[in-house]
């Protein structure tokens, strides 16, 4: 009896390290990561947010929040069809073929690996501000080495702890942004007058395009996250069909607190001031309360908080989908199958591995060339590339399967006009990202894409031939 119970044990936790990951996420944690994705900017980027759309910042929030919910809705109609990780991979290979697939995951992990090394650097910038380190080369790598193996570490645990994690993150920098807003808007410093010229920038007009749309087209970055959720449905434990409220919400949530966030740092002072002296390399917030309000205390409760915990929140988020994206690749037959290996908390161990190894070499050049600064100029133009090749594959699965929609609940209104419109926008967007970028921006995002070349030729010439790439549908797992 008790060697049948011990068999049985061990053949159930045989089956569950096979299976892979596994359904144990409630929808408020999915949404939380989605969210926590998305709200990462504020504290530090607000500067370079601010120089893009000045005291109409808070407009260009609001009209970047309108143009990306057609896109969030189409995102809400497809992924209820599938029920596994791979988000773009799954959706561009069923909609058009498996090359296509490959190169929209590719495009948004364009994405998803600047973050953790971006963000890293501005926790270091701001631990080296605050307390007046002066960190040099060798310190800020070893700091940043050290918070990187550290989430390292901590996405090899169960993932019940690292999207608890993440939410006590999420609502305590949520939590602070709200707070410092009122506080600004009931400082006694606010006004009106400040907010009264809108579209303030320091962006020069290209292409007969003024500066200010220009700079609301890169306002795409901070809502870049809302895609994640596809990534974690493998391992949610709740009606598909509910991805859109963590879908939906994650981009209204960040979209509504941007907008009311921004509106309160415009009317502290003029746009020049406001960007004048340090405030114009990040934490103009911070630096307003300290330098124009005369706060101590509140400046450094909010910046703990809101870079310390609400960019680990950002880091979590991205670096938990990116590893699912690497693993799905691997299920999928996108990449070799070592990377479906999980380990006892079913963690993806080689996609993590992949992903620290790309964080630190991103941090060493970032402090050595200008080649990370130079990707993250055009990483919102990939994003927007895998969005659009996303809303054709939208379309052309509708039209290839309508029977796939007969039960789902979140059909978008419009039907293929809504769906050709979120695409139009898109490249719309993309376009916009590309006027301005230096020759150093073309030639990062270049070796970026030419490693992916170089993979997918691997992928052609010898993984492919033996058998296509998977996909789960509706109809069973199908190659492609």
């Amino acid at each position: 009896m008790l060697r049948a119970e011990r068999e049985v044990r061990k053949m159930s936790s045989t089956d569950k390290k096979q299976n892979g990951l596994q359904k144990s996420l409630a929808l408020i944690f999915v949404y939380t990561v989605a969210t926590g994705s998305i709200f990462t900017y504020v504290s530090y980027w607000d500067s370079v947010f601010f120089s893009y759309c000045g005291p109409g910042t808070f407009l260009a929030f609001a009209l970047m929040t309108l143009a990306i919910l057609p896109i969030a809705l189409v995102y809400s109609e497809i992924s209820p069809l599938f029920h596994t990780a791979g988000g773009e991979l799954i959706y561009n290979t069923v909609g058009f073929n498996r090359h296509v697939g490959f190169l929209a995951s590719w495009l948004i992990m364009a994405a998803w690996i600047s973050v953790p090394p971006a963000v890293v650097m501005a926790i270091v910038t701001f631990i080296s501000r605050t307390f007046g380190l002066g960190l040099t080369f060798g310190h800020t790598m070893i700091i940043g080495i050290i918070i990187l193996v550290a989430v390292f570490l901590m996405s090899m645990q169960d993932i019940q702890f690292l999207v608890k994690a993440q939410a006590v993150c999420l609502f305590a920098n949520i939590t602070t942004t709200l707070l410092t807003g009122v506080l600004l808007l009931f400082s006694g410093h606010w006004s009106f007058a400040n907010v009264a010229n809108l579209f303030q920038t320091n962006l020069e007009p290209s292409a007969g395009i003024p500066g200010w749309i220009i700079g609301m087209a890169l306002l795409i970055t901070p809502f870049f996250g809302f895609e994640t959720v596809p990534q974690m449905v493998e391992e949610g434990d709740f009606p598909t069909s509910n991805t859109k409220k963590a879908i939906c919400g994650s981009v209204l949530t960040c979209g509504t607190i941007y907008v009311f966030f921004f509106f309160c740092v415009a009317g502290l002072d003029s746009f020049q001031t406001l960007l004048s002296g340090d405030a114009q390399n990040g934490f103009m917030t911070i630096t307003a309360m300290q330098n124009l309000l005369g706060w101590k205390i509140w400046p450094l409760i909010y910046g703990c908080v809101s870079i310390l915990m609400g960019m680990t929140a950002s880091i979590l988020g991205f670096w938990m989908s990116t590893a699912r994206m690497l693993y799905s690749m691997g299920k999928k037959n996108f990449l070799p199958e070592i990377f479906t290996k999980v380990n006892s908390h079913q963690q993806p161990i080689l996609p993590n591995l992949f992903l620290l190894g790309i964080s630190l070499t991103f941090i060493l050049l970032q402090n050595a060339t200008t080649f990370m600064n130079d990707f993250f100029n055009l990483m919102s133009f990939g994003c927007a590339c895998a969005y659009a090749l996303t809303m054709v594959s939208a379309v052309r699965i509708h039209r290839k399967h309508p029977e796939w929609y007969k039960d789902n609940k979140n059909v978008v209104k419009g039907g293929d006009f809504t769906r050709i419109l979120a695409m139009v926008i898109m490249l719309s967007i993309a376009f916009f990202c590309t006027l301005g970028q230096g020759r150093g921006s073309w030639i990062s995002f270049g070796v970026y894409m030419g490693v992916g070349v170089v993979i997918w030729l691997w992928m052609v010439a010898i993984r492919w031939k033996k058998s296509g790439g998977t996909s789960a549908t509706p109809d069973g797992e199908q190659q492609f």
